[in-house]
């Protein structure tokens, strides 16, 4: 197939709520064979495309692949050409590349038969007047609350939270926040976090990414990536995660409830000394 090459807009431009879709299906049919297990893409393909059908991108093309990863379901014509018990997904292949891939279809949804664990809010309350959307004020809690720590049983340390980086053979990458600690033994970690708030799915994309920035830019330290979502009622779920046969694996999960110290009973603290 020859390549398309992006040309400016021109004429009247529809902006419909659906264009991600139309344009993504359309890149997908431009290169799908039945049986194909994978195939790759450009990001001026996309730009070509939506200019073709008469669409317009968002500033940031990235936000198109973006949608489809955590927030919205592919276009029932992709999602019908999906083997039995596989899903499409769409993984960075180098700068400016991507990649539709067939993977273990998997979804990693809070448990509702776990405990709830109190913790003393420790978020400053000018942080929660004033932070901007869902995931911004669960990565602040997480960060005040020292919920990484509580989580792994470490001693972490924020590093830098929005690290956009490229990684060898995925491309640009974003992380939500990323923590350095360390044990009682002086094992080293380094903790990749997602934040999930709103609709946002986890997906087995981000793990991937976040597990290939730390080998690359932290080898020589133990990498173990977190996922944290807000429930209803205040709570977070934690989720430690890994990847094993292209599918996210949840290695433990935890929910913790922000509340007043006083709102811990001694009721609650004995079901903890139990647990």
């Amino acid at each position: 197939m020859s390549k398309l090459k992006a040309q400016p807009l021109q004429g009247n431009i529809t902006k419909t709520p659906n264009r991600y879709s139309a344009i993504i299906e359309r890149v997908f049919r431009n290169h799908y064979e039945e049986g194909a297990d994978s195939f790759e893409f450009t990001r001026e393909e996309l730009v070509a495309v939506a200019t073709e059908l008469g669409l317009r991108l968002p500033k940031n093309v990235g936000d198109l692949i973006y949608s489809f990863r955590y927030r919205n379901e592919l276009p029932n014509g992709i999602l019908e050409s999906a083997k039995l018990g596989l899903e499409w997904i769409i993984e960075g292949a180098g700068r400016s590349k991507y990649r539709f891939r067939l993977a273990q279809r998997n979804r990693i949804i809070p448990r509702d038969d776990l405990l709830t664990i109190k913790i003393p809010d420790s978020t400053p309350e000018i942080i929660g007047a004033y932070a901007l959307g869902d995931e911004q004020a669960l990565l602040a809690k997480v960060r005040y609350n020292r919920l990484i720590d509580v989580f792994l049983g470490i001693s972490a340390y924020s590093l830098q939270n929005h690290l956009r980086t490229t990684v060898k053979g995925i491309g640009q990458i974003e992380i939500d926040e990323i923590y350095v600690g360390l044990d009682k033994h002086g094992k080293q970690f380094v903790v990749p976090v997602q934040a999930k708030g709103g609709s946002d799915k986890h997906g087995v994309v981000q793990t991937q990414q976040d597990i290939a920035l730390c080998a690359q830019a932290f080898p020589g330290l133990i990498c173990r990536p977190v996922s944290a979502q807000f429930m209803t009622d205040e709570r977070i779920a934690m989720f430690e995660l890994t990847v094993m046969d292209g599918s996210v694996k949840v290695v433990e999960e935890r929910h913790y409830q922000l509340v007043n110290a006083h709102a811990i009973t001694s009721s609650d603290l004995e079901q903890y000394s139990r647990a």
